[in-house]
Parts: structure tokens; C-alpha cells; sequence
């Protein structure tokens, strides 16, 4: 039961590998495939939700618009997320997440095309778990899936995470206090 109430509220407990949630942040259809058809040959049934860039991103982890249903998008237990995306880019998402308190623990491995030392060096400054170049051959991707799957699902432990509150949650700001003496020096 606690377990359930934690997860409607926005919690995210530990959990077995293979209902380990994961988010995929990638705006190129035949990488999604092609990541989907690598995870189904190394054997990862995972759910895999999909956003299409990085605003979809930010509002699946704010619960936002059609990711309000946070029983249908749970938070992931890993991120995968690549850096050239449209509207909100990859770096500007990692920089986000890691801004929010709740989200600051979530493993996120960076799975760009890019193998440019400087994108390297600006994930990691960002706080990015792992750098990966997405492979070019399918037996290659596979491979790297079967890795992750067995360093970020099975072996390394899922941090506890939560999502910000959504903007309506928040409720009224209180008004400025006044000091107790009325502002006043005695």
C-alpha cells in the first residue's frame, strides 16, 4: 500500500530491474526504433516512454498537459537522454533536472550521435551519469543495451526521486509577513 501512495504522489521508490522505468528523450524516429529493437534483442522489457525534445521532457517530469495522468507516466528510474534536440536541447534538460531538488538524483546516461570532447566534458559539468555514443551497427546497440541493462538496471541502486510540484499544486503564495513589533525598533 505504501508503496502505491508514494507513487501517486509523485514518488519514486526503488524498484526490481525489470519494472524499472526508463525515459527515452530522443527526437529521431529511427533512433527510437532502432533503440526499441535493440532493447526487444537484449532481452529489456522495461517499459520505455518517449519524449520527441526537450519542452516534452520537462513537462513529463512536471506532470504537464498530456503527462498529467502520472499513473500512465511514472517517473523513470533512468533517463536516456540525447544532447541535439529541438525547442529545449539536451544540455538545457540536464541542467534543469538538476536544478530540481526532487529530480537531482535520477541516473541519466547522455545517448548522443555526438563524440565531441566538449559535449563530453558539458554533459558530465551538468551532472550526467554516463556518456554514451549511440552506435552505428545494430549488434553494437544491442551490446550497449545489454550494458545498460545490466550496470543501470540490475547492479547500480535506484536513488529515491520525486517530482516538482505542478504549478497549480502550489497554491496560494502567502502575502509578506509583517515583523511582530510592526516594523518598528524599541
Amino acid at each position: 500500500m505504501q508503496r502505491w501512495h508514494d507513487m501517486r504522489l509523485g514518488v519514486r521508490v526503488s524498484s526490481m530491474a525489470e519494472h524499472a522505468v526508463i525515459l527515452l528523450a530522443e527526437d529521431e524516429e529511427d533512433y527510437v526504433l532502432l533503440i526499441r529493437r535493440a532493447f526487444e534483442k537484449a532481452n529489456i522489457r522495461n517499459p520505455l516512454h518517449v519524449v520527441w525534445n526537450g519542452q516534452e521532457a520537462i513537462a513529463y517530469f512536471e506532470g504537464e498537459g498530456k503527462y498529467a495522468n502520472r499513473d500512465e507516466y511514472p517517473l523513470p528510474d533512468l533517463m536516456l537522454l540525447d544532447v541535439k534536440m529541438p525547442r529545449v536541447n539536451g544540455f538545457e534538460v540536464l541542467k534543469w533536472i538538476r536544478a530540481q531538488p526532487g529530480l537531482a538524483p535520477l541516473r541519466i546516461l547522455v545517448l548522443t550521435s555526438s563524440d565531441a570532447i566538449r559535449d563530453v566534458n558539458e554533459a558530465y559539468k551538468l551532472g550526467a551519469n554516463s556518456f554514451l555514443v549511440k552506435p552505428l551497427d545494430f549488434l553494437d546497440f544491442a551490446q550497449l543495451s545489454r550494458l545498460i541493462q545490466d550496470f543501470w538496471l540490475k547492479a547500480s541502486k535506484v536513488p529515491e526521486t520525486s517530482r516538482p510540484p505542478r504549478k497549480n499544486d502550489r497554491g496560494p503564495e502567502a502575502p509578506p509577513q509583517e515583523p511582530a513589533n510592526g516594523g518598528k525598533n524599541r
